[in-house]
């Protein structure tokens, strides 16, 4: 496995600013992401930028989450249940019958095929390095600090 395109770190907080956005602006999970070992980014279908306060409180929240040291847990569950659930649409077809549903404590749920901290403790500190928007899509570019 790459480690470079596989961090842990990265994949279990992607989990964390997804439940955070929906939390604090009513969205969905991001569309799109790429995870890198650095730095990552994620995509959300938005209306506008954040303000920086916005992106000051998003950051605050993420690092308390991971200050909670929440356990990072899986659970398989059959492909119908994961639909009912669940949306898919970011898993590959070759995900099979049974999917895997990756939980942060009582804070997240998704089903997911990446690596995954034991623990959100294990992460370190949360940071946000930029967020912009650009016809409906918001990107938020990330990091995380030993």
């Amino acid at each position: 496995m790459n480690e470079k395109l596989f961090d842990p770190r990265m994949h279990s907080v992607e989990h964390i600013i997804n439940q955070t956005m929906i939390r604090m602006f009513g969205c969905k999970r991001c569309f799109s992401a790429h995870i890198e070992k650095k730095k990552s980014k994620v995509d959300y279908h938005f209306e506008r930028n954040l303000q920086a306060i916005e992106v000051e409180q998003l950051q605050n929240r993420v690092n308390k989450i991971i200050e909670a040291d929440l356990p990072v847990t899986e659970e398989f569950i059959s492909r119908h249940e994961a639909e009912r659930l669940f949306n898919l649409d970011r898993l590959p077809e070759a995900a099979g019958d049974t999917i895997r549903i990756v939980r942060i404590g009582d804070y997240d749920a998704c089903p997911c095929i990446g690596p995954h901290v034991k623990s959100t403790k294990e992460l370190g500190r949360f940071r946000v390095i930029s967020a912009s928007f650009d016809q409906g899509v918001l990107r938020i570019r990330f990091k995380l600090e030993a």
